[in-house]
């Protein structure tokens, strides 16, 4: 690569040999060496997205292991961590070993299986977390994502659990009392289309339960899809106490707010919901002062009859993985509030050490592993969802344009996206 802006910064080439970056010197490229002219394009650590739906095994007809690694290789990741909302679970050995061996063979991006928390994800007992970690998956990550690990005694005795192989619970924070029955953010906009409401103290309170079992514990906490002021509000507390806690913001999140469902289109249906305007404001601050640790995309594929009905028989969630970078650049690097190095920490660097991801998020040097992901920061797309590479298209982000996108993703040298930009621009 000749000319890539490193981080943003100083242009500089990249050679790499064998799947290793081995000079930032074109000089001492090997004879013969093929060469991509990179001018103008941003070279960030491969990105890593620790919170994705794969939906293989048993959804097939909303992703595939093969269509959501492809969409993650154009989005310019090159590792994602696959949920465990799939059927069967995976709460067993087993089971992660079948996801992580299909993510190698499909080879475009590396595919770290989540477990399941709870058997079944049911919330009743705690699944086999020390036969998956012990597993060929080496599984580090757990969740229940999509449901709450609700009682504080199992919650507790999962944290128990997993510090004996420094796992980490990724909980998804979801008082279901208090938010039976919601489709939307609890607010005046709720209030005007008559829907029922998801009130931020369902999320909050969780999460300051958590964090407090985490102290008592001595253990690690993931937060999950974090989304209001007052989480942020209390992330940064835990944080000033020395709490072990981690916390991840969506892009969506950072972006639109209650007030796109006015038109009761569900593709804006997501869980936890879009916010108000403050939330926004209050969690693109917590991302630039640190409080929150890494954005991550929640990408999560339906079919369409799933999308294409009523808003109150729809289901939550929507994908993300191809318009992440684009988002971020929108809402905080164009803004001033994040460099490309700081989006090299938030997407790739912290992501992979939550993970404990140890060939990812490594910085761009010679010696280092060739994960790569270049970017053209002055590319304004704008977003068409039947495009996607994903097997679905429902995405909230259509015809809005945002200013630049992931050009090309190499995993270990080896270019598992090179966008029609590029063609020519090999040499």
């Amino acid at each position: 690569m000749v000319n890539a802006s490193l981080y943003g910064d100083t242009a500089s080439d990249i050679v790499v040999v064998d799947g290793v970056i081995t000079s930032l010197e074109r000089a001492d490229a090997p004879a013969g060496a093929r060469t991509l002219d990179a001018s103008g394009l941003v070279a960030l650590p491969g990105l890593v997205d620790i919170h994705v739906h794969l939906r293989e095994p048993g959804r097939e007809d909303a992703e595939t292991i093969e269509t959501g690694s492809r969409s993650a290789a154009k989005g310019g990741f090159v590792a994602v961590h696959a949920m465990a909302n799939t059927t069967p679970t995976a709460d067993t050995a087993g089971v992660v070993e079948q996801v992580a061996s299909r993510g190698a063979e499909v080879g475009l991006v590396d595919v770290f299986p989540v477990g399941a928390v709870t058997v079944g994800l049911e919330g009743k007992q705690l699944s086999e977390m020390g036969a998956m970690a012990n597993s060929r998956a080496k599984v580090r990550v757990f969740s229940d994502d999509g449901k709450c690990v609700h009682d504080p005694v199992l919650m507790r005795r999962a944290l128990e659990y997993v510090k004996t192989f420094d796992g980490v619970i990724a909980q998804h924070s979801q008082d279901p009392r208090l938010t039976e029955g919601s489709q939307m953010h609890e607010g005046y906009v709720s209030a005007e289309l008559g829907l029922a409401g998801w009130p931020a103290v369902a999320e909050e309170s969780i999460i300051a339960r958590d964090v407090l079992l985490a102290e008592h514990v001595g253990s690690r906490l993931h937060v999950c899809h974090l989304s209001t002021a007052g989480s942020v509000d209390i992330i940064r507390w835990a944080k000033a106490k020395g709490i072990d806690v981690t916390a991840e913001v969506m892009p969506h999140h950072l972006l639109l707010t209650d007030e796109s469902v006015r038109g009761y289109d569900p593709r804006f249906k997501v869980n936890p919901p879009l916010r108000t305007q403050s939330d926004v404001d209050a969690v693109r601050a917590g991302l630039a002062d640190g409080t929150i640790d890494i954005v991550a995309t929640d990408h999560a594929p339906h079919p369409d009859e799933d999308k294409d009905c009523e808003w109150a028989a729809a289901a939550m969630g929507m994908i993300g993985l191809e318009t992440a970078v684009g988002i971020v650049q929108k809402t905080m690097v164009d803004t001033g509030a994040l460099t490309w190095r700081d989006v090299a920490r938030v997407m790739s660097t912290t992501p992979a050490r939550i993970g404990r991801d140890e060939n990812h998020g490594r910085p761009l040097e010679v010696g280092e592993p060739a994960n790569i992901t270049l970017i053209n920061p002055e590319a304004p797309w704008t977003v068409e969802p039947s495009a996607t590479a994903s097997r679905s298209n429902n995405s909230p982000f259509g015809g809005i344009e945002l200013p630049g996108r992931a050009v090309a993703t190499f995993l270990r040298g080896r270019p598992t996206h090179i966008d029609v930009s590029l063609e020519g621009a090999f040499a």
